[in-house]
This record gives C-alpha cells, structure tokens and sequence, in this order.
C-alpha cells in the first residue's frame, strides 16, 4: 500500500540562528581514503505500490554482512554480493511474508529496516502495516546466513497505533523496535517493542515480545521523547554485559518546539529478562547536555521546504531538512571496549545561519554512568548544506560519517562522507571530505521529501570497512517522470585499520 505518513507535531517558527557551540572551526586537507567499491543500487524506477505508483522517498537502508549487501527502500529489497552484483530483486518486500496469516504484512507498506545480527549470522528484514484498524510491525529473520534463502515471519501487534518510523537494534537476547506511534483521534507518543530474539532464530511461532508506551501527550514526557527514540544496534565481535541495559536515545532543542528548556541528549534503559514470565522495565536514566544548537530551520511555512537546489527558484521544490523532528537520525551504533562502551548517533542542525550542518555524538558508558565524551557539528564553510547523516564505528574506534550534499548554486543531490582517527582532537572530523557520487540533476517534484534516514554500518568480516548507502539525483532522473532518485551503495576504510 502507499505509505501512511501522519504530520502531526508542532509547526515552529523560525527564532534566528543562535551560533552553534559545536562547530568544527578548523579545516584539514582531504586525506580521508578513496572509496573502494561504489555501485548503483536501487532506483525509483525499482519501487512500485500495489496500485502501480512509484513511491518517494525511498528511504534507503542497507546491512553487510560476510559475503553480503542487503538493501532495502520503500516497498522493495535486492541482495548484492560484495563487488555490487545483484543476486536477488527488486522484490517486493510483501513477499516475504506471501501466506502469512496477517495478511497486511504481505503489502509492501514502507519504513523499512534490514540488520545483520553478527552473533546468530542470520538478517532481520522488516516493514511496518498500514491498513488498520490494528497495525503490526512486520519482522522477517533468515534460516540461515544466506540472505536470498528462507525466512521465519513474525508479526507483531501495536493495536490502533500506526507504528511510524520503527527503528531496530540487535541486542545480546533481544532485537528492540522504537515507533512513533499514532492512535485513531489525538493518541501520540512513543512505542518501545523488545522481540524474543532465541526464538525468533529457532523459528518459534510463539516467540514473545513485550512493550512499553511513553504518552507524549504528557507534557512533561514529552520533551523527553520528542519524535523518537533510536535503540542500540550492536557493532563487533564484543557484546554487552549479560545484565547491562538496552540504550535507547533521543535529542531535545529548547528551540524545537515540544517544551524542552535546553539543549539536551536524552538516554532511557530498556531491560528484559527473558523468564517464564519476562521482566521488563524502560525508564530515563539521565538527560546529557550538549553544546546548544539549533534545528529549527529558515524557511517558510514548516521549517520543512528547506534546501534549494540548483537552478530551483520554487521554494515548494525545495528539499526537506527534517531536522524539526526532534529525534537522532538512524542508527544509534554500539560499541564494547571492555573498559567503556560507545555509542555514536547524529542528527541534522543549523550550523551557520541558513545553512545545514550533521552534529554527530559520541556517548560513553563506565560503570553503567553516560556521560557525552565528545561532540561536533561537521560544516566547511563552503554553503554546501550537509545533513541526512549516519554514522558508525570501526574496531579501533575511528568514526565514519555520512551524509546528503546540496546547495542551489551548483552542488546537485549528491552523496559525501568524512571521518576521524580515534586518537584525532575531539569534537572533529580530521580526515576532510570525500565524494561518493556528485549528482547531475535535481528532483522537480512537490513532494519536497528526502527520505527520513540513511544507514552506515560496518563489515562483520574485518570490523573496519564502512559500508554506506544514500540516494542522489541524475540528470536523466531530473528529465524523466519515469525515472527519479537512484540510490548509491559505497564502502571505505579509514588509515590503519586491518
């Protein structure tokens, strides 16, 4: 079905740029390595609803895996080998569930999600429901490492909620969804879903799952969770301790709109015990204060239509920031180094005035105590708006981060990463820029939207390679209806890594 994209939220007026205490003030040459595979992945031309439209925007997500790439955009998934061949799709992400008793499972909806699970070797691919009046989160989980083979269907139930942008993470027995969930009149707030992950790999029907609903209706839960929640999605070969909390984060701007009076990281713990019964709680555990920032951006009328484009004159074909949600962008990834775990998100902000910058984070835990070990908002003071990032961590603890390109002079819809050395001055992206394509064209539609998320991960094999994977615009995407976005798949590894 098309997707359901409900709009309720606070419109916020523009308040002036209050300067942004992050940001990267030096510059460094651009030694940050060359990618080493970069090829096309899916398009719009791939992506067509039940009714036979194409769907924008194709909010692109992928997975690596050992010998694998999995991506997923609205309404289809394909599965590559390493050097960019597709061994499967575009298929319809419905199919996974073909016969399945919940039948709304077997539309393609959108939102989706793909994880490799490093511990079980098996993927996680998932949708959510749109048909009401009750909704479900879709979650597939291979038979095997093979991700062209077989999979065991789950469906689980969020009753009259519409789980908007359900968000996944990989923990030691559970996999964890975060939704913004919406009710049948004025019900909002958030849903936390904990999936009985053993089972779910044995293929057990009766696999569990518990839940939580955080009523954003309350005014002062509210500024707490704003537009979501990003669950911790486990990188490398250490897992948590066997008892240690499921992160969960958000962001607060005392700009943005839902009450907060500062500037702040928001931190809950999940915990669950799988028992006869299980045992399970969610609750705050601190609010981190950042460098103040703004998300709020300078545009008319819904801090929305924001990023001109090249060329572009019509402030309605302007493409969308999406920094007024106040929420990180996906994923939040995790990391145990044994004497301290780390976690790192991102989310997109004013750096300077009217131009759009990633502030990206790195969270630590000792101890079972967070605290902010770094920050940094990343913009080069070139007017090239940089936003729509995601970020991960290597083994050694080195940072990539990617992210969307645009200005409206002559930097089309394109694709860019940057990245640090963990030994690097905090607070900066050391290694420059790099390129991983330019766009040649801009998408001419009203539909400003540019996706709601795009996902760094890193490759299971050497815990070094990043893997990433945008959209941008081409020439023959701007001149033809038929064609649109396309999606770029690309990975790099940062010096010293082996």
């Amino acid at each position: 079905m098309l997707e359901v994209r409900p709009e309720r939220g606070p419109v916020v007026p523009y308040k002036g740029h209050n300067g942004d205490r992050a940001l990267q003030t030096s510059s460094y040459a651009p030694t940050i390595p060359a990618p080493l595979t970069s090829f096309e992945g899916l398009s719009n031309q791939d992506n067509f609803d039940i009714f036979g439209f194409r769907v924008n925007p194709p909010d692109p997500n992928g997975e690596v895996g050992p010998n694998h790439y999995v991506e997923m955009i609205n309404l289809v998934f394909a599965v590559y080998d390493k050097n960019g061949n597709k061994l499967l799709g575009p298929v319809d992400t419905g199919t996974l569930w073909s016969g399945f008793p919940v039948s709304d499972c077997t539309d393609p909806s959108g939102d989706p999600v793909v994880l490799y699970d490093q511990f079980m070797d098996r993927w996680i691919l998932s949708q959510f429901t749109t048909a009401g009046p009750e909704y479900f989160n879709c979650v597939a989980i291979s038979t095997t490492g093979d991700p062209t083979g077989s999979y065991y269907r789950y469906a689980f139930s969020t009753g009259l909620n519409f789980p908007d942008y359900p968000k996944y993470g990989n923990w030691r027995d559970s996999y964890v969804i975060t939704t913004r969930e919406f009710g049948p009149t004025v019900e909002y707030g958030i849903g936390v879903y904990a999936l009985e992950k053993n089972k779910m790999v044995d293929g057990n029907p009766s696999a569990r799952d518990v839940s939580f609903f955080i009523d954003g209706n309350d005014p002062v839960l509210l500024p707490l969770v704003g537009d979501g929640l990003l669950p911790a999605d486990i990188d490398g070969k250490q897992k948590p301790k066997n008892d240690a909390a499921i992160p969960l984060v958000g962001t607060q701007d005392d700009g943005g709109g839902y009450g907060a009076t500062f500037d702040a990281l928001n931190i809950w713990d999940l915990t669950v015990k799988w028992r006869s019964t299980p045992i399970a709680s969610l609750a705050l555990n601190t609010q981190l204060s950042t460098a103040p920032f703004d998300s709020i951006f300078p545009c008319a009328p819904t801090s929305r239509d924001c990023l001109p484009q090249p060329g572009i004159t019509d402030p309605n074909q302007y493409l969308d920031i999406l920094s007024y949600r106040q929420r990180p962008t996906f994923r939040l990834a995790y990391r145990n180094f044994k004497t301290y775990e780390a976690l790192v998100t991102n989310q997109s902000v004013e750096a300077t005035p009217g131009v759009a910058g990633v502030r990206w984070y790195e969270i630590r835990r000792t101890g079972g105590t967070y605290s902010l070990y770094q920050q940094g908002t990343f913009a080069l003071g070139d007017g090239v708006h940089r936003w729509m990032g995601s970020i991960a961590m290597d083994k050694k603890g080195d940072m990539g981060l990617g992210y969307s390109v645009v200005n409206g002079i002559d930097v089309y819809p394109g694709i860019r990463y940057t990245g640090r050395l963990a030994g690097d001055t905090l607070g900066e992206m050391t290694l420059g820029e790099g390129t991983i394509i330019d766009g040649t064209g801009v998408q001419l539609t009203t539909n400003s939207r540019w996706g709601d998320y795009t996902d760094m991960t890193v490759d299971p094999t050497d815990d070094c390679t990043f893997w990433y994977v945008n959209e941008y615009y081409t020439l023959a995407g701007q001149q033809s209806s038929l064609a649109g976005w396309q999606t770029r798949i690309a990975s790099f590894k940062l010096p010293g890594c082996q």
